[in-house]
Parts: C-alpha cells; structure tokens; sequence
C-alpha cells in the first residue's frame, strides 16, 4: 500500500474543534489534495466516555456527498485499559464490535486501513521506556489469532488493510512472519510518535520496518505543539495547559531545554520552529507519511507548507549535535 506524504490527523474533532472548525480543515485538506484521514474509535483526545467516537461522527457527517473511492480512511481498534470501550478489554469478538462501531459512525462501507491503537500485550507504552515481563503471559492473544479476525474482515470487504500503531521492533517482526507462516494478512504499516524530541524509532524499529517493508506513518511531528516553543512562554495556551496531566513524556526535565536549543537553531537560519520541525520529521528516508493535526485552520496551513522545507546540511549537522547532547527527552 502506498502512503501520501501528508496524513490529516483529526483527533481534537469533537473536543478542541467544533464540527464547523472540522469541517473547515477537511474541505481544505480535500481541496488540496490531503485526503487521507487519520482517526480512530476513541477520538477525541483527551478520551472519556460522553466524547468517545465523536471524532469519527464528525467525519462520518462530512463524507456524505463525497466521492467515497476518492478519500482514504484510516481507523484504530483501541487497546485495553480505556473502561469505557468495550469494558476496557480487547479481545477477538471485540474487535468486530469494534470495526461495526466505527463503520456506523463514519457512515462508510468500509475502512482503507484498520489499526490496533496499542498492543494487547505487556510492553513499554506512551512514554513508558521499561519492558516488564506479564504475570500471565497465557493471558495474551495471540497474533495468530487477531490476524485471523483482521482476514475474515477483509473477506468480507469492511477493510482494505491492516496496520500496528505505538509497536515494537518485536512486535513488527511477529505479525510479518506469522501472517507469513499461516498466509494471513501483512501488516502494512505502524503509527509510532517521531520527532525531534523522540527519535525512538531509529533504535531499531526502523530497521524492523525496512527489512519487513512496512511503513512508518509517523504522529506528533511537532511533539503535540511543544516544539513550536509556545510553551515555553508562561501564558502559553495549548493543550497541556487546558488538560492538566496530558501525556507526560512532555514535561520531563531535558524537553523545555532541548525544544530553547532546536529554536535557536531555526531562528539563526531564517526557519520558524515549524519549518525545522516538520521540514526534519517529513524527509527523514524512513518517514513514509507524517500525520498533521491542528487545532486552526491557519496552523494546518502553516504546517503543511513546512513540510517540503528542504533543511541544509548544516542544519542538519546542528539538529544532530542537539539530539548527540539531549537524545530523546521525550521519548
């Protein structure tokens, strides 16, 4: 499956945008050839219950009238832990009430690319960065079998392709060669975080992914906004200041000194933070599609154009020598 360099990302529909300000991205996205959207059952961000599948409603709303076969949809089967989702289990018949669900709120026949949100299993998760052994492994599904329900939804037509997200390089390898030995369906892709303030990815996860040749549909180019260095202004109003305890990798010690480094850089060669930024994440050779989301219509724009920003090697080398001092605050 072939991947657009640019991804809508759409998970502050329904939270931090209203329907008329989804509206408004997605007709600009569709108008500019941006059209192939990211979300997932959970959506919005920050997940509850009275908000859950909000995003893909929204979505569901403004794909009617549109021409179907000319948009790609991408959707995600959340992991367990979330309670209010199918009672905060993942499990085989799970994921069929899952897609359903989806299917409904999108107002669509099927899905181009079906994703597990998160592993169901014991892994380093969300800025986690320590593996712990499960107490009952036994407990696990198994990816023999979650394939085998991802293959009779394809038979059935209510998805094109399968895909991970927040994976391992281990977990990347597993589903390639099972679906391999038992001629299941490949995973095509995985949706890992990749920015300059977590470059994780590189730690062999790349490696699993070119050998395997799954594709890296990279999230939070822009680290969540924080490397636009809006936050390290006091009066600062984004989402860590309106969702107090969101996603913590983002207020570890190094982050707020590494993000004062990569903005100097950018200030010293004539590049706004986005530039820098997204202009890195979007040509690293590893980055099949980087996922933009935004909360102004103006801030898309603004994020788009930074993508095809061509960064010189002496930027480079200078973004090298920053990661070389504080290598993955955010991870």
């Amino acid at each position: 499956m072939k991947f657009p360099k640019i991804i809508l990302g759409t998970m502050t529909f329904g939270e931090q945008n209203t329907i008329e300000e989804a509206y408004e991205q997605l007709e600009w996205a569709y108008d500019n050839g941006i059209r192939y959207l990211d979300t997932a059952e959970m959506y919005p961000i920050p997940t509850k219950a009275e908000t859950q599948g909000r995003t893909e409603e929204y979505i569901g709303e403004w794909l009617k009238g549109k021409d179907r076969p000319s948009i790609r949809i991408a959707t995600k089967v959340s992991g367990p832990g979330r309670e209010w989702i199918r009672g905060g289990k993942y499990t085989l018949d799970g994921i069929r009430k899952a897609i359903e669900g989806s299917l409904k709120r999108l107002g669509t026949d099927y899905v181009d690319l079906y994703q597990i949100h998160w592993p169901c299993r014991s892994v380093p998760l969300f800025g986690d960065t320590k593996f712990v052994p499960p107490e009952h492994p036994e407990q696990e599904l198994s990816v023999e079998k979650q394939l085998e329900v991802f293959a009779k939804l394809i038979e059935e037509g209510l998805i094109k392709a399968v895909g991970l997200s927040n994976e391992t390089a281990w977990g990347i390898t597993k589903f390639v060669s099972t679906a391999e030995k038992f001629g299941l369906p490949k995973v095509v892709s995985t949706q890992n975080a990749y920015s300059l303030l977590n470059r994780q990815f590189e730690q062999g996860t790349d490696e699993a992914c070119w050998r395997e040749g799954v594709a890296l549909l990279a999230y939070s180019p822009l680290a969540a906004g924080v490397l636009t260095g809006k936050y390290l202004k006091k009066d600062a109003i984004g989402r860590f200041t309106i969702f107090k305890g969101f996603s913590p990798r983002y207020t570890r010690p190094d982050v707020e000194k590494a993000v004062s480094l990569y903005i100097d850089i950018a200030t010293r060669h004539g590049l706004t933070p986005e530039e820098l930024a997204l202009g890195f994440a979007a040509s690293r050779p590893f980055v099949d599609s980087v996922i933009l989301g935004a909360t102004t219509l103006e801030q898309l724009k603004k994020d788009v154009s930074a993508c095809s920003v061509k960064l010189s090697a002496e930027v480079l080398s200078e973004i090298e020598t920053v990661h070389a001092k504080i290598p993955n605050p955010a991870i």
